[in-house]
């Protein structure tokens, strides 16, 4: 059953969402007997100075239980994928926002066999690279299973890794979000562009409590969450659309995809494991330029909005195109490029001013 946009609707989502929010904002620190507060301010990703309740995660998946009960109600349909992904992926990473401590290893065994099971009960496929020798090794089963994990693994890890200052990852999400929510309007996918607006609505409600000053965090389990509605909403998307050139949707997770693999490359050359955190990632590099080069008080609000910026006005262009395979597939490479050369150059300029 195709839905339609309700505006009556998602004006009384809207304010339940905002009013939901903030009753559980303003309580935040009485939650699981503050055991949710981030107290670590050492930490390399740590830029707050007061205790903080890593509670967005929780925030939102009640927000958007509350949606797709709605959407079963309206439409007889029962979003399985997004219900049980969204759910044990919170999980996993609601243990470490309870200070349940895990091994990094550990960890990611378990997002693998999570990630694994769910691909295989839903089904959940990529059949299109835009690369004629990776399609015929997608027809291959065991490949096809591998390959979705790792595009999974790739953009989750990418959401966590990114939220590491106030609005950033949230931003992103709404980017991404408005980008897929306009090409399925454009496609008549109501049914499709009903679930991102929900979200879209919920993450900003989110933003108003987490940017520019923050009152709650997402926590792990919320980049987890929007990490894994990002790669949902992507296939989603991919599928319903398939004129539009695999290339377009690797641009528009490119920084998610690259801040995984480019980390990956880095720590493994520094000869350190690239499952240990550090204060080298690019939105850290940019934040101690702004602070130690151009003396800005509050470059933690700044570092979100440039990087936010910086990717809309690249994939402004990338929109356009996104039915040219050609023209996706080199401004994708050209995104990696420039996002390498900028890279580069801060992390000079940082290793200068703090000796990094």
């Amino acid at each position: 059953m195709e839905l339609e946009f309700n505006i009556t609707f998602f004006i009384i989502f809207s304010l339940i969402s905002v009013i939901a929010t903030f009753l559980i904002a303003k309580y935040s620190k009485l939650f699981f007997s503050g055991s949710l507060l981030d107290e670590d301010f050492l930490k390399p990703q740590a830029f707050h100075e007061e205790p903080i309740a890593r509670i967005g995660g929780f925030i939102i998946i009640l927000l958007f239980i509350f949606f797709l009960a709605f959407y079963f109600l309206a439409s007889g349909v029962f979003l399985k994928d997004y219900f049980t992904l969204t759910i044990l992926l919170l999980l996993l990473g609601f243990l470490d926002d309870l200070k349940i401590k895990i091994s990094p290893n550990l960890r990611l065994l378990l997002m693998l066999a999570t990630l694994l099971v769910c691909i295989n009960i839903f089904s959940i496929q990529i059949n299109r690279s835009g690369l004629n020798f990776l399609d015929s090794w997608l027809e291959n089963n065991i490949f096809q299973v591998c390959f979705v994990l790792l595009c999974f693994l790739f953009i989750i890890n990418g959401a966590n890794l990114v939220d590491g200052f106030n609005g950033l990852l949230a931003i992103h999400f709404l980017l991404i979000n408005s980008i897929f929510l306009l090409i399925n309007l454009a496609n008549q996918n109501e049914s499709t562009a009903i679930i991102l607006f929900s979200q879209i609505i919920i993450v900003l409600c989110f933003l108003l409590f987490n940017f520019p000053k923050a009152k709650i965090f997402l926590g792990d389990s919320g980049s987890y969450l929007l990490g894994t509605l990002i790669a949902l909403n992507t296939i989603r998307t991919y599928e319903l659309n398939i004129s539009l050139s695999p290339f377009f949707f690797a641009g528009v997770l490119f920084y998610l995809f690259y801040e995984v693999f480019f980390s990956f490359i880095r720590k493994s050359v520094m000869k350190v494991s690239p499952l240990k955190p550090d204060g080298k990632h690019m939105h850290m590099l940019l934040y101690n330029w702004l602070k130690y080069s151009k003396r800005i008080k509050k470059p933690n609000y700044l570092t979100s909005l440039l990087i936010n910026l910086v990717y809309l006005l690249f994939q402004i262009p990338l929109f356009y195109f996104q039915t040219s395979g050609l023209i996706s597939r080199c401004w994708f490479f050209l995104l990696i490029g420039f996002y390498t050369v900028i890279y580069l150059r801060l992390y000079s300029l940082s290793k200068k001013q703090i000796n990094i």
